[in-house]
């Protein structure tokens, strides 16, 4: 057992920082300092790339109605954020400017043609405006900075200097420089303006858990950690809590 966060962190080959974490079903931003997270520090929000699949389907649906009697599978729904979808920099900005909209024609397996306008960058938006969808917490951004925020002071400087993205839906092309624009303009609001988070972002950050857990499971001080099939035999399942709290 062992935290995601942690593990992201652990595929860039560190124990300290702060996991912003945004997969198929939650995002999270996490600090974690020496290998031990911040419960009290950690924020959860509930839109990521299952919802974000859902609010592309009615983008394209409200704006060509026949797609509806196509039945778009949601696997090509899937294909479609994957393939053709962005983060602005300047949300409002193109939102109004038709000739910022760059459309893009996608080709789905039943040889059907789809155009997307501005669906290509409103799709992913609702991970940073929340509002879009009619929650009210804030977006990824400002839960970074409020996990910053709440660590103690001695320690926020060196949170900052490595925060870790991990997970699929960070992937959106402009996602790290919409995150760190954000970010520095929330330090700036708040009186922080000696703190410069400096984002970490690997290419193969769609993985970063799995590859971080790879990583940890292969050292030797983790070995004491495993379970194996005979001690559960012979212990029975009070050996779950015992191992691994």
């Amino acid at each position: 057992m062992a935290s995601t966060a942690l593990l992201a962190l652990c595929s860039t080959g560190t124990f300290s920082g702060l996991a912003v974490e945004a997969g198929a079903g939650v995002c999270h931003a996490t600090p974690i300092y020496a290998g031990h997270s911040w419960h009290k520090a950690t924020f959860r929000l509930d839109v990521a790339g299952t919802t974000l699949s859902r609010y592309l389907r009615d983008l394209l649906v409200a704006a060509c109605p026949n797609l509806l009697q196509q039945n778009l599978p949601r696997k090509a729904i899937t294909q479609l954020k994957k393939h053709c979808c962005y983060v602005s920099l300047d949300f409002e900005g193109d939102l109004h400017n038709p000739a910022r909209h760059h459309p893009a024609n996608f080709c789905l397996r039943n040889g059907c043609s789809v155009c997307l306008s501005s669906e290509r960058f409103r799709c992913p938006e609702p991970i940073f405006q929340p509002g879009l969808l009619g929650q009210a917490e804030p977006g990824l951004p400002t839960l970074a900075f409020q996990a910053l925020q709440r660590v103690p002071a001695t320690l926020r400087r060196r949170l900052a200097d490595t925060v870790v993205l991990a997970g699929g839906s960070t992937l959106f092309p402009g996602f790290t420089e919409r995150l760190e624009m954000e970010l520095e303009a929330q330090c700036l609001r708040h009186g922080y303006g000696a703190l410069k988070p400096r984002l970490v972002a690997k290419p193969g950050r769609g993985t970063a858990v799995w590859t971080g857990g790879s990583m940890v499971a292969s050292l030797r001080s983790f070995q004491c950690h495993w379970m194996t099939r005979t001690m559960y035999q012979e212990c029975g399942s009070r050996l779950v809590h015992e191992v691994f709290n």
